[in-house]
C-alpha cells in the first residue's frame, strides 16, 4: 500500500509522519533541535541542524512504518513560517544563521518604514502589517549586515527562501529553488492580489529579484527528490506554512470556518474563500491552500507564545518537570488568584503589535503561589486568543459557533474548558490532532491522486470532544478585562 510521507518542520523540532489512505498514522519521528540566542529579542537556528534532523526523522518514521521509498507516493511539506535563510546558489552554504520568526532585531527597520508612511502600501498588497515578524526585513537585515552578502545577492550567487525553499533545495541536490502561496504571502514581498512578487516592495526593502524562488500552488508535482536522499526518486507534491496546512487539515475550507493551533505560538485563521478581507483591527489578510484553481484567502491572527510559554515555566523557572505536569500543576487552585501573567517575551502579535511589549507577571501577593503562575501561564494562552476572535468578529461580521483546535496544548483539558468559557463557544478537538501534517499530506496526496478530490477528505475529520462553555458570562468578561489591564502596562516597556 503506497503512504504519503509528510515532513513537518517546526520551530522546536522537526518530525515526519507516515500517512495512509484512511488518514491514519502509520509512524512518527521527532527530533528537537537547538535555539540560539545570541542577543536579546534575538532568535537563530543553524540550517544544518534544521535539515539533518529532517532528513533524520524522515528516514526513521519510514524504516518505523516498515515502508520503502518506492512505496511513498509523495512527499508533504509544512513548516515554520517566515523563518528566513539565505545560502549561496553553487555550494549550497548558509551565509549565516537562519533568523526566526520570533526574532525582533528588525523593529526599528519596521518603525523607520512605517514613519516613511509605507505601511497602507504594504498592507494593500501583502494584506500584512509591518513587523519584524515577517521575512523581508529579516533578508534585508542580512543583505545589509553579512559581510558581501549585498554584493553576491546583486551578482546572482545567493538565494533566499522560507524553511520550505531550504528543505526543498536540499531534498532535490539544488536543482529547485521554490516556494508555494502561502510561504510566499508571509514574506512582505508578494502581492497576494496578483500572485506575484512586487517589484515596488523588493524596491522598498532593496532585495534583488534574482535571490527569490519561484512561486507555485501549494497541491501540484514541484520537484523530484535527488538520487540518494533516499531509495528511490520521490515527487514533492504539497507544501504549505504550518497554519494554512493546518486551517486544510482542519477541513475548514469553506467561508466562516476557523481554527485555532496551539504550538510554539497561537494562530487563529478564518478561511474567507475567494474574497480576500481588508482588516480593520489589524489582522493579517494571507493566502489559503485553494481548494481548486481560484485564489482563496483567510484572515489570521498571530500569538507568538502560546506552547512556548510552558516551556518557559519548564526551563527557565524549574516549575515543572515535564510541559504535561502543568495542567496537574494549574488544578491546585481553584482560579487565578488575581495573578495575570503577559507572555510578551517576543513582543505582542495580533491584534496589539508590539514588538517593544515584553512579558510581566501583574497582580502577585504573598498568597501567590507556583500553582498561580501556572495557572494565569495557561490562561494567558486563552485570553490572547480571546483578543483575536474578538478582532476576526468585528473584521468579518461572523458570529462564530465553534473553533476547531489542534497542536500540543489543544490536548490540555483545563485549557480547552477554559478557552470554551472565555469565548462563549464551543471549543472541538479532533480525533486526529496532527492536523497541520494531515494538511500538507492531504495536498501532496491530491496532486498525485492518492485521493480522488477534496470532497473524499471531509469524511476523515471527526470530533474527538466537545468543550461546551460554562462559566457565567459575567465572570468571563471580568477576566478579559483584568487581562487587558495587565497587556496596557506591558506595552512599550523596551522603549520604556
Amino acid at each position: 500500500m503506497k503512504v504519503i510521507l509528510a515532513l513537518d518542520q517546526g520551530t522546536t523540532s522537526s518530525r515526519a509522519i507516515v500517512f495512509d489512505a484512511g488518514g491514519g498514522v502509520r509512524a512518527i519521528a521527532q527530533r528537537e533541535f537547538a535555539q540560539i540566542f545570541p542577543r536579546p529579542g534575538w532568535v537563530e537556528h543553524d540550517p544544518a541542524e534544521i535539515w539533518s534532523t529532517q532528513i533524520g526523522v524522515a528516514l526513521e518514521a519510514l524504516a518505523r512504518a516498515g515502508v520503502a521509498a518506492r512505496d511513498v507516493a509523495a512527499i508533504a511539506i509544512t513548516n515554520q513560517r517566515e523563518t528566513t535563510l539565505v545560502w549561496e546558489r553553487a555550494t549550497g552554504r548558509p551565509v549565516c544563521n537562519a533568523i526566526v520568526w520570533q526574532d525582533r532585531r528588525t523593529a526599528a527597520a519596521c518603525d523607520a518604514l512605517r514613519a516613511n508612511g509605507l505601511e497602507p502600501v504594504v498592507n494593500a498588497k501583502t494584506g500584512l502589517v509591518l513587523d519584524a515578524y515577517f521575512s523581508g526585513t529579516k533578508l534585508a537585515w542580512i543583505l545589509e549586515n553579512v559581510p558581501r552578502a549585498r554584493a553576491a545577492a546583486e551578482a546572482g550567487r545567493l538565494a533566499f527562501g522560507t524553511v520550505d525553499s531550504w528543505l526543498v533545495w536540499k531534498l532535490t541536490g539544488g536543482a529547485a529553488h521554490l516556494t508555494d502561496v502561502t510561504n510566499a504571502s508571509r514574506t512582505l514581498l508578494y502581492d497576494i492580489h496578483s500572485g506575484e512578487w512586487d517589484p515596488q516592495l523588493l524596491e522598498m526593502l532593496k532585495v534583488p529579484n534574482s535571490l527569490l524562488p519561484a512561486v507555485r500552488p501549494s497541491s501540484g508535482v514541484m520537484a523530484e527528490t535527488a538520487s540518494g536522499v533516499f531509495d528511490a526518486r520521490i515527487p514533492i507534491a504539497g507544501i504549505a506554512g504550518d497554519q494554512q496546512a493546518a486551517l486544510f487539515g482542519q477541513r475548514c475550507t469553506s467561508p466562516g470556518m476557523i481554527k485555532n493551533t496551539y504550538g510554539t505560538g497561537c494562530f487563529m485563521l478564518m478561511h474567507t474563500g475567494t474574497r480576500p478581507i481588508r482588516s480593520r483591527a489589524r489582522l493579517l489578510t494571507t493566502a489559503a491552500c485553494p481548494s481548486g484553481r481560484a485564489r482563496e484567502y483567510a484572515l489570521e491572527g498571530s500569538v507568538f507564545m502560546a506552547g512556548a510559554v510552558v516551556q518557559w515555566l519548564r526551563d527557565g523557572l524549574g516549575l515543572i518537570r515535564s510541559s504535561g505536569e502543568v495542567e496537574t500543576l494549574a488544578a491546585g487552585v481553584p482560579d487565578n488568584g488575581g495573578v495575570y501573567f503577559v507572555p510578551a517575551f517576543a513582543g505582542l502579535g495580533s491584534p496589539h503589535w508590539d514588538p517593544y511589549a515584553r512579558g510581566a507577571l501583574f497582580g502577585l501577593t504573598r498568597g501567590a503561589s507556583a500553582a498561580h503562575v501556572a495557572r494565569a501561564a495557561l490562561e494567558a494562552i486563552a485570553y490572547q486568543t480571546a483578543d483575536v476572535l474578538a478582532a476576526m468578529r468585528s473584521d468579518s461580521g461572523i458570529d462564530l459557533k465553534e473553533l476547531r483546535v489542534d497542536g500540543g496544548a489543544a490536548r490540555n483539558d483545563m485549557l480547552m474548558q477554559f478557552q470554551a468559557d472565555v469565548l462563549g463557544v464551543q471549543v472541538v478537538r479532533p480525533r486526529m490532532h496532527e492536523t497541520t501534517a494531515l494538511g500538507a499530506a492531504y495536498l501532496a496526496g491530491l496532486a498525485v491522486g492518492y485521493w480522488k478530490d477534496a470532497d473524499a477528505l471531509g469524511s476523515q475529520w471527526q470530533a474527538e470532544r466537545i468543550f461546551e462553555p460554562t462559566m457565567d458570562r459575567g465572570r468571563a468578561q471580568e477576566l478579559m478585562a483584568g487581562w487587558s489591564r495587565a497587556v496596557e502596562r506591558a506595552k512599550g516597556w523596551e522603549k520604556s
